[in-house]
């Protein structure tokens, strides 16, 4: 139905641009054009009618001249055969609009800009760098120049080429875009996670702050800055790196628990552990903060009690199946050899639950997984994946 619409259309763009054409011929005293595009009209509608989707489509090509009238029309052609999956006509008819000289130079950069979506669509990448790197230069108009801008950094990160993305996109895109500002910090926090593996914490340091400066809400850049501040013994600076994240965005509390409980075991400050997990408790009443928390007062003050009644307090407000599973735990720790056999079922089942349940999900296009992704494997987007929050998650 969809292409029947779209043949439809095409259908009504020939037939204006015919009329169009013939209108300009009046105009200039030239005789009326033969009638072959009359007959070609009527041919591709028997091929629309029998059903005959892609001899219609050729027929109509062929059909319309191509002149200034009918530009845009060849061009939606173009993009009509990307969007059905067949690039490589799309880059046929593109590829013979440019070489037609009577092209303004606005229409040869718009036929430019959709030739080289075909290559990417088509995978070559190469030809499709070419093209766009000529559209930014002064050459092209501004909502080309734009457009190419942008093709090309998303280009340029599916390569892995971060800092020449950054070229591309600072400072035209990143200033007026809060998803290019937020890749771009992404952006150098890869070349910072590539210089710290290489040995070169000076440089991998600069560019995370230059992602803090970026965006400041850069969750990544101050996790990256106090792991590296562990990797050195700075125990106290990875702490004071670590509290900033639940300001940038409290939904990353639980991602921050890990480096937060090796730095205070570093420095043997368990009661600094307690308390820092206390402030965060109030805050971030996640799950994940609970249970931490009540295992740190079970291990280091040996207060079985007090955890228990930590858990339940805290599911009365918020239940969840994390912490009911660590509170049946609990509960068979108290019973020791008199261990209820109905509660040892009772948690391999919310334990088969929580393993099969995923950890994170995207904010924009639902992807879900264990890992965090900082950059969403669907939908591409970046610092939109964060640990999931309710009755099964956080």
């Amino acid at each position: 139905m969809r292409d029947l619409l779209l043949l439809a259309l095409l259908l009504a763009a020939v037939a204006i641009g015919w009329w169009l054409g013939r209108r300009e011929r009046r105009k200039a005293g030239a005789a009326p054009g033969s009638p072959n595009l009359a007959r070609d009209y009527f041919v591709g509608l028997n091929y629309l009618l029998n059903d005959q989707q892609d001899r219609a489509i050729e027929t109509f090509i062929g059909a319309l001249e191509v002149n200034s009238d009918t530009i845009e029309t060849h061009i939606a052609l173009g993009n009509l055969f990307r969007s059905r999956g067949e690039a490589d006509r799309a880059v046929k008819i593109h590829q013979n609009l440019l070489a037609r000289p009577t092209l303004t130079g606005d229409q040869g950069d718009r036929v430019q800009l959709e030739l080289s979506r075909d290559f990417l669509q088509l995978g070559l990448l190469d030809r499709a760098e070419r093209l766009l790197r000529g559209l930014i230069k002064d050459t092209a108009g501004d909502e080309h120049r734009h457009a190419a801008r942008c093709l090309l950094a998303d280009l340029l990160e599916r390569e892995g080429e971060w800092q020449q993305a950054l070229d591309v996109a600072q400072p035209h895109l990143v200033r007026h875009s809060d998803d290019r500002r937020r890749a771009a910090a992404h952006w150098l926090c890869e070349l910072a996670e590539a210089e710290r593996h290489s040995a070169s914490p000076v440089l991998a340091r600069r560019h995370l702050k230059q992602a803090l400066a970026t965006d400041a809400r850069c969750v990544r850049a101050n996790l990256l800055l106090a792991e590296m501040a562990l990797d050195t013994g700075q125990y106290r600076q990875a702490i004071r790196l670590l509290q900033r994240i639940p300001e940038q965005d409290k939904a990353f509390v639980p991602t921050l628990l890990a480096p937060l409980e090796r730095a205070y075991r570093l420095l043997d400050d368990e009661d600094g552990l307690i308390r820092h997990l206390e402030t965060l408790l109030e805050h971030a009443p996640y799950t994940s903060v609970i249970i931490r928390l009540a295992e740190a007062l079970r291990r280091h003050r040996g207060d079985t009690e007090a955890a228990t009644a930590l858990l339940t307090r805290q599911l009365e407000r918020t239940p969840s199946l994390g912490g009911l599973d660590y509170l049946m735990g609990l509960y068979r720790q108290q019973e020791g050899d008199g261990e209820d056999r109905r509660l040892t079922l009772l948690q391999h089942h919310t334990g088969s639950l929580l393993e099969a349940a995923p950890r994170h999900r995207c904010r924009r296009c639902g992807f879900s997984g264990e890992q965090l992704h900082w950059q969403c494997p669907r939908c591409r987007s970046w610092g939109t994946t964060k640990p999931i929050t309710g009755i099964e998650g956080e």
